[in-house]
């Protein structure tokens, strides 16, 4: 009889994400293999996840999936794995900015990068999409370290910064073609700038905006205009039935109130963010700076530089981003750059649930005693 099978794996931070790194190599070849396996490292389907690793929120219920890189303009391979809290299903069809704050200091840790004596720069390939970043953070004498003094929205405490820097695109930034659509009768701003995202006035829903990420989800008539937006926009965006998808992502956005740019309300795609995603407020970023977007005369921009700061509901997140034209004169993403923050929690075996039901016949007569 085989013992209980383990997989190597690092428990990390990654911004206001959490989530499961595991080596390529250590996980199943086939991708209904992988995603039935991690579906039982996670504990899913279980809306609390009680026998996983996840944490019953979609925040904390993500994987990271790194290996060497065959491009040469990266050196590792990042792919990100949504990993649902109550259905068993495993999504790859988006990206993750927070997660992909771990995925250099956890290439250096897996001996996939040499790290550098004071800084390492990691050249990142996000599979999801096909796009690259390059993340830079502290590596003293060889070794990443974690701890620093720069903060982020939605964190307690301080750690070392993870300096990213996303490189320009080849997608539409507006992939429908249009700075505003119309949907049933909302006006929108569809926008790609590594996460298809869309932009609304929280005030056509008939919210302020400024509401707790609790109350807008108990808030039944809004999720069902939310979920019609987000059908509507997937095939206009080119994205097909995004039905059972977690693309594209709803912005709600209201004026600031505390002295950013604006105030934004996410959905993920069901859940409200208790924050923002980073390639969420990329986009947001880079819609606001879309002259003619739904945005536009809601937003108090910067009267120069290209730092836009983006309220949410548990503080701000700050984006460098700077817009540009392509031949045709349609608008494009010349630079998008953030800070974020990654902690290394615990790194050794994960022992996936058994594919077997416990037996009824295991449970106490009569209950604990």
């Amino acid at each position: 009889m085989t013992g209980p099978v383990e997989i190597r794996c690092m428990l990390m931070r990654g911004g206001t994400s959490k989530g499961a790194y595991f080596l390529a190599a250590d996980l199943p070849v086939d991708p209904a293999a992988r995603n039935e396996l991690l579906l039982r490292v996670m504990g899913s389907p279980d809306e609390q996840q009680i026998d996983g690793l996840g944490g019953a929120h979609p925040l904390t219920s993500k994987v990271a999936v790194v290996s060497p890189s065959a491009d040469p303009r990266a050196d590792v391979d990042y792919l990100f794995l949504q990993v649902a809290v109550g259905q068993p299903k495993v999504s790859a069809r988006q990206n993750c900015g927070n997660i992909l704050a771990g995925v250099g200091p956890f290439a250096v840790e897996r001996g996939l990068v040499v790290a550098g004596e004071r800084e390492t720069s990691v050249r990142i390939r996000m599979v999801n999409s096909g796009d690259f970043a390059t993340a830079t953070f502290p590596t003293p004498r060889g070794h990443v370290d974690y701890t620093g003094d720069a903060e982020i929205s939605g964190v307690p405490g301080t750690a070392a910064p993870v300096v990213i820097e996303f490189a320009p695109g080849a997608r539409k930034l507006l992939p429908t073609g249009n700075v505003r659509d119309l949907i049933d009768g909302t006006p929108v701003t569809c926008v790609d700038n590594g996460m298809p995202t869309v932009l609304v006035q929280a005030a056509a829903l008939k919210v302020t905006g400024y509401e707790t990420p609790e109350g807008l989800e108990e808030d039944l008539a809004l999720a069902a205009r939310i979920r019609e937006l987000r059908l509507a926009a997937g095939t206009l965006m080119g994205l097909g039935n995004v039905s059972n998808a977690t693309v594209p992502k709803v912005t709600l956005l209201a004026s600031p109130r505390h002295g950013g740019a604006i105030t934004t309300r996410t959905f993920i795609p069901a859940r409200c963010h208790t924050s923002i995603g980073v390639l969420g407020a990329a986009g947001v970023a880079a819609g606001l700076r879309v002259e003619g977007g739904v945005g536009a005369d809601l937003a108090e921009l910067p009267a120069d530089g290209d730092r836009v700061r983006i309220e949410h509901p548990t503080g701000f997140l700050d984006i460098e981003s700077s817009l540009g034209t392509d031949s045709a004169g349609r608008p494009t993403a010349r630079r998008t750059a953030v800070v974020r923050t990654a902690r290394k929690i615990f790194d050794g075996t994960v022992f996936p649930r058994s594919t077997e039901p416990a037996p009824l016949s295991a449970a106490t007569p009569g209950g604990p005693r």
